[in-house]
């Protein structure tokens, strides 16, 4: 990794929001909004209760150009298959509210979906309503519910954005297996990191 974009990345990694503006969702928390629509990369509109399957839901904000995205989302389409075999329904969210003009327009969303071979929902989340819903503050940042809609891990996907050859704490994979097998997670949150979201906050 050249010194340039390690600055990039590390500059990017911490993220700052008004604490009263913004919830923040606990373990064992409900959501609010999961029915509130969303314009998806398909042209489909869905919500959070949509997507959902029988034993939950994965929501993982993101975006199109944080770095830290750019080296975790070659993972996305294994966690889509990994949370398929669970019986988990996933969707990944775009709440970059205020660089929605460029690099996060709903235009540019759906050109990098295509380039990357998603094969997952990508919405829009307009005004940033489910990030600051769910108090969710970089890209990537992950939140796992179970089939009550009850929150049961929020954090990073893993222990290493650089590769996914250094995981050694498959976090989020070892948070949806045990759900699906009736298990209590293990490690139910970790530190989110990533670029901050780029939200709107009234």
């Amino acid at each position: 990794m050249n010194k340039i974009l390690f600055v990039l990345m590390l500059s990017a990694s911490f993220s700052v929001y008004d604490s009263n503006k913004v919830n923040n969702l606990a373990i064992g928390d409900k959501p609010v909004l999961s029915d509130a629509k969303m314009d998806d990369v398909s042209g489909a509109k869905i919500s959070l209760a949509d997507v959902k399957q029988e034993n939950g839901l994965l929501v993982l904000f993101s975006s199109n150009t944080c770095p830290f995205v750019l080296q975790w989302e070659d993972r996305y389409p294994e966690l889509k298959a990994w949370a398929d075999k669970n019986k988990v329904g996933m969707v990944v969210l775009n709440s970059n509210h205020t660089k929605r003009d460029s690099d996060d327009s709903f235009d540019a969303m759906k050109k990098h979906a295509k380039e990357k071979g998603y094969n997952f929902y990508y919405a829009l989340d307009d005004q940033s309503a489910i990030a600051n819903a769910f108090g969710g503050q970089t890209t990537p940042h992950a939140f796992l519910f179970n089939s009550k809609m009850e929150l049961v891990y929020k954090g990073a996907i893993d222990d290493s954005y650089k590769s996914a050859k250094e995981v050694k704490q498959p976090y989020l994979k070892d948070a949806i297996t045990s759900l699906s097998g009736g298990k209590k997670i293990a490690v139910a949150e970790t530190k989110p990191v990533g670029c901050s979201i780029k939200r709107k906050i009234d």
